[in-house]
């Protein structure tokens, strides 16, 4: 009999097959007149909808998105769309491993010319660009970027006196405080295995920046004494009751809503579930840069991420899909999709409306950061399978740490052996 996991697998595969189906693009050979914008940010639709409106008036090509809100049946379309006629215009991705992965496989569209454009005409940064790099040539664009640190309920901080922490010892201190009072500190993140590694890069990343860097090109291991230690204390953190249970399967934005969680770590694109949920910053929550583990770090290290806009290769129109990239990350089209949804945008030239937000974009520019590409986009892609397995069973099974980590290292070990470490 096929296992439970199978089975849900091949249950969203047909799943995938079936929407790509319905409703992908047929390669016809002819002009596009509208585009199709594949992604994985299906609360995302209104805002997709509006960047649609402005694309059509600005471009002349029309944009429609679908959005699945299931990120395994999401890479399984794609990934089938590779084999298939059946090829999405545009399709949101990830950086680091999982675009690397795909790229090999000569699938996705080279962009290394609107880089090099974007970049003379200051619209793109080369810090950016080297997360859009593989093989000395650049691939998809910014569909956004962010900024990973602590979402807070201010109604909860003011009801128990407490304000923002600077140090980790007060953040420790605020969670012990909120316990204390029957209020849960924080929400896990997430209700899947999606964000499981969000608290280990956190503490890894706060403790010994160096080692979680060389984690992800294979110059260490998982069962480093380092690692090791940053799982501890995630473990007391879990014995201690101070996060959710793992097993809750409401969105952090509704914990911040109803007050079950005082925080949650997340990026700066949270803030659109919560102004989805009529909740303001600065009024409602707010935000905070998570502080080091160590204190003796010379920098604060950030959390940072930019996930990619991309088409493939064999496009059903190439020239349509090319030019909606480059226009994308123009000024005007930045403009309204970042302040849309209230986040920071990858493109420098665009003002941010929202005052919070602008404090944030401004605090996360500061020399006194480190900034660290996020876990998900730094791992090998099938190391990172395994580690996202694996952080889910640590989060039912605080025990089981080691067993854990042994189990990643090996996926770690085996990609390595066929991959040049360092690179």
């Amino acid at each position: 009999m096929l296992s439970s996991k199978r089975l849900r697998v091949t249950a969203l595969t047909v799943s995938a097959l079936l929407l790509a189906a319905g409703c992908g693009s047929g390669d016809s050979g002819e002009s596009a007149s509208e585009l199709k914008l594949y992604n994985d940010k299906g609360a995302w639709k209104p805002f997709f909808e509006q960047m649609a409106t402005v694309g059509k008036q600005q471009t002349g090509l029309g944009m429609k998105p679908v959005g699945y809100t299931d990120e395994p049946s999401y890479t399984a379309f794609i990934k089938t769309s590779f084999r298939t006629k059946v090829k999405p215009d545009l399709f949101t991705w990830s950086t680091g491993g999982r675009l690397e992965e795909i790229v090999k496989q000569n699938q996705v569209a080279e962009t290394t010319q609107i880089w090099q454009d974007a970049v003379k005409s200051g619209d793109l940064t080369d810090e950016l660009k080297k997360y859009y790099t593989v093989g000395g040539k650049q691939y998809c664009v910014p569909l956004n970027t962010g900024y990973w640190g602590m979402f807070y309920n201010k109604k909860i901080f003011a009801k128990y006196d407490l304000k923002p922490p600077t140090t980790w010892a007060e953040l420790e201190k605020t969670a012990q405080t909120l316990k204390s009072k029957g209020q849960i500190p924080f929400h896990h993140t997430t209700p899947t295995s999606l964000f499981s590694f969000a608290w280990f890069e956190q503490l890894l990343a706060g403790t010994d920046p160096d080692l979680y860097e060389r984690l992800s090109t294979g110059q260490a291991s998982y069962t480093d004494p380092g690692v090791v230690k940053a799982m501890e204390r995630w473990k007391s953190m879990i014995d201690s009751g101070w996060f959710s249970k793992p097993g809750d399967k409401a969105d952090p934005a509704d914990h911040f809503k109803s007050g079950k969680a005082a925080m949650v770590v997340n990026g700066t694109w949270f803030n659109t579930s919560m102004t989805q949920r009529g909740l303001k910053q600065g009024t409602d929550y707010g935000f905070f840069f998570i502080p080091n583990v160590d204190p003796a770090l010379p920098k604060r290290s950030l959390i940072f991420e930019s996930g990619p806009l991309c088409s493939l290769r064999k496009a059903p129109d190439t020239e349509a899909s090319a030019k909606y990239l480059k226009w994308w990350i123009t000024p005007a089209a930045q403009e309204k999709w970042a302040n849309a949804r209230g986040d920071v945008s990858g493109n420098p030239k665009v003002k941010v409306a929202d005052p919070e937000l602008d404090k944030v974009t401004k605090e996360a520019a500061s020399q006194q950061n480190r900034l660290l590409l996020r876990y998900f986009e730094a791992a090998p892609a099938p190391v990172l399978t395994e580690a996202l397995s694996g952080f889910d069973k640590f989060l039912n099974e605080p025990g089981s740490y080691m067993d854990v980590l042994k189990t990643i290292q090996k996926a770690n070990e085996d990609y390595w052996k066929n991959n040049k470490a360092g690179s």
